[in-house]
């Protein structure tokens, strides 16, 4: 029942999100053409449920080729990152297209940030149970690591930083959200992330 639920929520609000922000989803379209070249979406190979490859999308908010140019995480102050791309990544415009990805069965609105595959290949065991769920938008780890990139800025190697102490930690949390699922806590973490972007 709750698995069934929660699709039911995902598709009517996904669908509802996309039809209510298409103007907010034409406006940023434009404003990234207008202040970089390249292509308005960003899609980037990430691991979902039972360890499937799927692309996720994003606003674009980087230089074209960002990852070739560098790591594939980013700290503040990254210098691939497009004028408009600092506005939309602290604002996380940039995350609106993940409705798409929740729509069509691949993501959920709530449920483990879905790593890259280079990442999840570093997963112990008891860690790989996060990708027995669907991946998600927003889910514990999410809230309490919003700054992450703040973080990383701080780091000698971010890259070291981020394997050794963030990604455990994140990790950790995904697991107690995952013995904590239900409807209404999911409900829940929605609106939590809605008043920590608002009140940032």
């Amino acid at each position: 029942m709750y698995r069934f639920s929660k699709r039911c929520f995902d598709i009517f609000f996904s669908l509802l999100g996309i039809l209510c922000l298409l103007l907010v989803f034409l406006f940023v379209a434009i404003a990234i053409k207008c202040s970089s070249k390249g292509p308005v979406l960003f899609k980037q190979e990430r691991v979902g449920k039972n360890g499937k490859h799927f692309k996720i999308w994003k606003f674009r908010s980087m230089v074209v080729d960002a990852e070739a140019k560098g790591r594939q995480i980013t700290t503040d102050g990254d210098n691939r990152i497009t004028k408009v791309g600092k506005f939309i990544r602290k604002t996380k415009i940039d995350e609106l297209p993940q409705l798409f990805n929740v729509l069509s069965g691949k993501m959920s609105f709530v449920g483990p940030r879905p790593e890259v595959p280079r990442y999840v290949e570093l997963y112990t065991e008891e860690q790989r149970k996060v990708l027995s769920v669907k991946p998600g938008i927003t889910d514990l780890a999410s809230i309490e690591f919003r700054n992450e990139n703040d973080m990383l800025k701080e780091a000698e190697d971010p890259d070291k930083k981020y394997i050794e102490e963030i990604m455990p930690a994140k990790l950790e949390l995904n697991l107690k959200y995952i013995e904590k699922a239900g409807f209404f806590y999911d409900i829940g973490l929605i609106f939590k992330t809605i008043f920590k972007v608002i009140k940032e």
